[in-house]
């Protein structure tokens, strides 16, 4: 007749003014816990015709009486419930601390238990009741049980609670069923007691859906999406065919789904899982009388649920559906534990950033460019490193890029500016008798287009007191060629200005040729790569020779900047074989560890008033 309760819930004492009014009276309760105690006739005939089901219940636990409400309610002939044991009744025994709360009623050291309990009906079908168990006075050393029917609003309940945790576009779980499951999944006692205490996510995103969605409406977007959740459905139906458990598909938002895998084997499952949803997903669909075809992009991550958050674990599922679609769309990838290092490391780098400027953390150091026919010092590269209090010293090309993205390469590029222009000038001071060396500053596109580039140099130039020609602006063939607007009247005016304009790494961008003689470009650097093919010794005759093409091509651009009035630097030199060739077919200045790594100021000092830069003169 019973069956055992889902849930129950107790309440602590409650204020006297609560209580119930009491239905009966001390005449009407006899001490015999077996027959049915007088009582006046109005009282006898409320508790009978009452339409709430009510039992009074001796401190023994046992019925002393109950109306025939509650007799319909559970299914037994009216008068066949005296001396029954009122806990089996209602099934208050289920779990220790409902009845503990019975008992403690009962010895009236409670004032009220209030629980929901799921019971049997004799015809079979399930019933949802509310049972309140409160004392009667105390003269009648008994206690009141009322018991009345919730099945109605426990069904309305699931109802609503359905339609609030699903999607009504698919029929899938939302988003909120979706994190109360997972959240459930990586509870400690979810994962301890059994299956693998792994737990694994596929979290994907249509590639192609916006599209079909802006040009044939949301009506047939929507229905797209329909047949989406049921393809997704059977993948992971057959998914877990041979498994203990499905798993769960459930639609984020938008274009977004998830499969969420609990007791997960292994990444090898989720490999699988993920190959059958971009096959399933790829095939095309008709909707409204039209095939319509998207792919999906698809981030997997699977790992211990033992430290794993529900929030980490859709950090990490959201990185990699972003690498997906940035390595190319309608791919699934696995998340990489050091990609996904890489790229806090990265964010952390440009969160930073900025305020490292202000703290002074940046320090310049300097590459000799030196004459290929006198092998003197020439002028200097200035190039920047970041004392990073946490990652040590960091190269430009960790943390340029990060800086030409959120915009702070205007302030730093400000910085190296003045503090390369300084230098160059105390040098020139500390130095009277020697011929002053240039000094060859980096600039990035976005200096020119979101700061007053030629009002910033004027300015420092007149601050250090170094003169135009003694600074050269070095800018990538990519950002130079093609350049038209402000960042051409940008370059012209500081080419009137005096000061030298580089085009660095050239050769390996758009090489317009053509549209070179129309800039105003005065040194040309040569990319390493061409230089690299010189990398050969004469007296080593097992070396294996480059190709003869290499030097054509590099003899051939030296004599074509020479003929336009420019000169050449050639970057990487590292052997004096390499310095040799480039000597002889032209080239004007050499850059590379032949001559010196960058190091700091004083080591640049050294250099100045000797009769040439040797190889290694300025290593460290």
């Amino acid at each position: 007749m019973r069956e055992r309760a889902v849930s129950g819930t107790s309440e602590g004492p409650a204020p006297a003014a609560d209580l119930d009014r009491p239905v009966v009276t001390e005449s009407e309760i006899d001490t015999s816990p077996r027959t049915e105690p007088p009582a006046p006739a109005p009282y006898r005939s409320v508790f009978t015709a009452a339409p709430l089901a009510m039992a009074v219940v001796d401190r023994e636990g046992m019925v002393v009486s109950a109306n025939d409400s509650l007799a319909t309610l559970l299914g037994s002939a009216p008068g066949e419930l005296a001396g029954s044991v009122a806990a089996d009744l209602v099934d208050l025994t289920s779990d220790a601390r409902t009845w503990h709360a019975y008992r403690e009623v009962l010895r009236g050291r409670q004032s009220r238990l209030r629980c929901t309990r799921r019971l049997k009906h004799p015809d079979g079908r399930s019933l949802w009741v509310q049972v309140t168990v409160a004392p009667l006075p105390a003269e009648d050393r008994a206690v009141l049980l009322t018991v009345a029917d919730i099945s109605s609003r426990r069904e309305l309940q699931a109802r609503l609670r359905h339609l609030q945790m699903h999607d009504p576009v698919t029929r899938l779980p939302n988003r909120t069923l979706f994190f109360e499951r997972l959240s459930a999944a990586l509870e400690a006692e979810s994962y301890e007691q059994s299956g693998t205490g792994r737990i694994g996510l596929c979290y994907l995103d249509l590639d192609g859906f916006k599209a079909i969605n802006d040009t044939l409406g949301h009506r047939v977007g929507d229905r797209l999406l329909a047949a989406v959740a049921e393809r997704l459905s059977r993948c992971a139906d057959e998914a877990g065919h041979s498994r203990t458990s499905i798993p769960l598909v459930a639609r984020l938002g938008g274009d977004e789904f998830a499969l969420l895998v609990e007791d997960s084997t292994g990444t090898e499952q989720l490999a699988e899982l993920a190959e059958s949803v971009l096959e399933a997903v790829q095939g095309p669909f008709d909707i409204s009388g039209q095939r319509l075809s998207v792919s999906a992009s698809i981030g997997v991550v699977e790992r211990h649920a033992a430290g794993t958050t529900a929030t980490a674990l859709m950090q990490a599922a959201d990185t990699t559906l972003y690498w997906a679609k940035a390595d190319g769309k309608s791919r699934w990838t696995l998340f990489d534990p050091e990609r996904n290092a890489h790229r806090m490391t990265r964010q952390a780098l440009a969160s930073t950033l900025r305020p490292a400027i202000d703290r002074g953390e940046f320090r310049l150091e300097y590459q000799p460019l030196v004459g290929m026919e006198d092998d003197r010092l020439h002028g200097v590269e200035a190039l920047i490193r970041w004392n990073h209090p946490q990652f040590g010293v960091l190269t430009p090309n960790r943390f340029i890029g990060l800086a030409e993205e959120d915009g702070s390469i205007v302030p730093l590029g400000r910085w190296v500016l003045r503090t390369a222009c300084g230098q160059a000038r105390r040098w020139q001071l500390d130095h009277p008798d020697e011929p002053p060396i240039f000094v060859s500053v980096n600039v990035a596109v976005r200096q020119v287009w979101d700061s007053d580039l030629v009002a910033d140099v004027a300015e420092t130039l007149a601050e250090t007191g170094l003169a135009p020609h003694l600074l050269q602006l070095e800018l990538t063939e990519s950002a130079v060629m093609g350049s038209a607007g402000r960042p051409l009247q940008t370059l012209k005016a500081l080419s009137d200005m005096g000061v030298r304009i580089a085009i660095d790494d050239f050769g390996t961008g758009y090489s317009n040729l053509a549209y070179l003689s129309r800039l105003p470009v005065s040194v040309l650097k040569l990319d390493g790569t061409f230089v690299r093919g010189f990398q050969y010794d004469d007296r080593d005759s097992t070396a294996a020779r480059p190709n003869p093409a290499d030097e054509v091509v590099v003899e051939a651009m030296i004599q074509l900047a020479h003929r336009l009035g420019l000169t050449v630097t050639a970057e990487c030199v590292e052997t004096s074989a390499q310095a040799t060739r480039l000597r002889r077919i032209g080239c004007d200045t050499g850059q590379g560890w032949l001559y010196s790594r960058p190091v700091p100021p004083d080591r640049i000092s050294e250099l100045l008033g000797t009769p040439g830069v040797q190889a290694g003169v300025g290593n460290p």
